[in-house]
């Protein structure tokens, strides 16, 4: 069994940087029109633009801390953020009056009335900077939880497939070799040619083993390798026809599951009446699915006669590998008993994985 191919978590995109600088550049313009007013001065550009690096040496600063203490599984709570918030406007407030005692855009600093209103506008964007840092790393961590959920469900899927397929070659083993142990005793030549057909299914087998999905053609190859070991150990008693439509070929299908089908027909059909059966496999398509039917003349078997375990490995099969809309019909009308796949003709599953991302 192939490995599938991974989930791959969303890649992150270097959004830090240019989200930084564009944030602090929208605060240095904010304070230019607020303390320019129509025309600043070189002097208050030289502080608004103080300002901004600062700020974005501190908000960086505060950044590598809470990364650091989220990486070690200690992440700061809330009160102990509010209280880095308030450092951060005290930093920042303090490195403001150094701006305005450098560069004196309206001369001399008189007073410190101005202190408590930078304390609310720097308190303001340092609050408003760390609920948006907690956002966007709560929006990530979601992301990367539904992704591992998916790698996950996958994985649970490739499980329950692999515990599937191991069930289906055994159980065409068993019956193959029937057929051999009970031709033995009648013809050996016959016997012979059998065990050769069998050898070719057998390679069949373990080659799709290898794959979630094989080509329409494969199977029905392996299917006519079957039915020709069939052949010899029934002769006239069955009867097969095989009408496939062109463009067919290539149609994914899980390998083994019509080889499942035309095991049933055999055993519940041929191999249930004196008269043998008539066998007949039938593929068609529609506008985004491909049909294939093998029927068989008879009646359904009793369920106290049939384990089913082929055909409910089959559809269970079908809904893991080609997803809810592959399906399986089991009916009999008309003296018939039909068993009729439904295949969408999409992707197989094993680019699934790429087509979630």
């Amino acid at each position: 069994m192939t490995t599938p191919a991974p989930i791959e978590t969303p890649r992150r995109i270097a959004w830090y940087w240019p989200c930084q600088i564009a944030g602090w550049t929208g605060v240095v313009l904010f304070n230019l029109s607020f303390g320019g007013l129509r025309q600043p001065t070189a002097a208050m550009v030289a502080v608004c633009l103080w300002g901004g690096c600062s700020g974005l040496l501190l908000s960086d600063g505060w950044h590598r801390l809470l990364r650091r203490r989220a990486a070690a599984a200690m992440p700061l709570p809330w009160p102990a953020r509010a209280a880095g918030i308030m450092l951060l406007a005290v930093l920042q407030s303090t490195s403001m009056w150094l701006a305005f005692l450098l560069f004196q855009p309206f001369g001399a600093i008189q007073g410190y009335g101005w202190i408590p209103n930078a304390m609310l506008f720097w308190l303001g964007c340092f609050g408003a900077w760390t609920i948006f840092h907690a956002a966007v790393l709560s929006m990530r961590r979601a992301r990367h939880a539904e992704a591992h959920a998916l790698r996950l469900a996958l994985q649970a899927k490739d499980v329950e497939l692999r515990a599937l397929q191991a069930q289906v070659n055994p159980h065409f083993f068993f019956n193959s070799l029937n057929s051999v142990r009970a031709l033995i005793y009648e013809d050996a030549d016959a016997a012979a040619r059998m065990i050769d057909r069998l050898a070719e299914l057998m390679r069949h087998a373990l080659q799709a083993g290898h794959a979630h999905t094989v080509p329409l053609a494969t199977e029905l190859a392996a299917v006519e390798a079957y039915l020709a070991i069939e052949k010899i150990r029934f002769e006239q008693r069955l009867r097969c026809a095989i009408d496939v439509e062109t463009g067919l070929a290539q149609t994914a299908i899980p390998p083994m599951a019509l080889q499942t089908l035309v095991e049933n027909a055999v055993k519940y059909g041929v191999e249930a009446g004196a008269a043998g059966s008539e066998i007949r496999i039938r593929a068609w398509q529609g506008d985004d699915t491909a049909w294939v039917e093998v029927a068989n003349t008879g009646t359904l078997a009793s369920s106290a006669g049939s384990t089913r375990v082929g055909i409910v490995n089959a559809r269970k099969r079908l809904a893991l590998v080609l997803g809810e809309r592959a399906t399986l019909d089991l009916n009999a009308e008309d003296g018939w008993v039909r068993a009729t796949l439904c295949l969408p003709r999409a992707v197989p599953r094993e680019t699934e994985a790429e087509t979630a991302r």
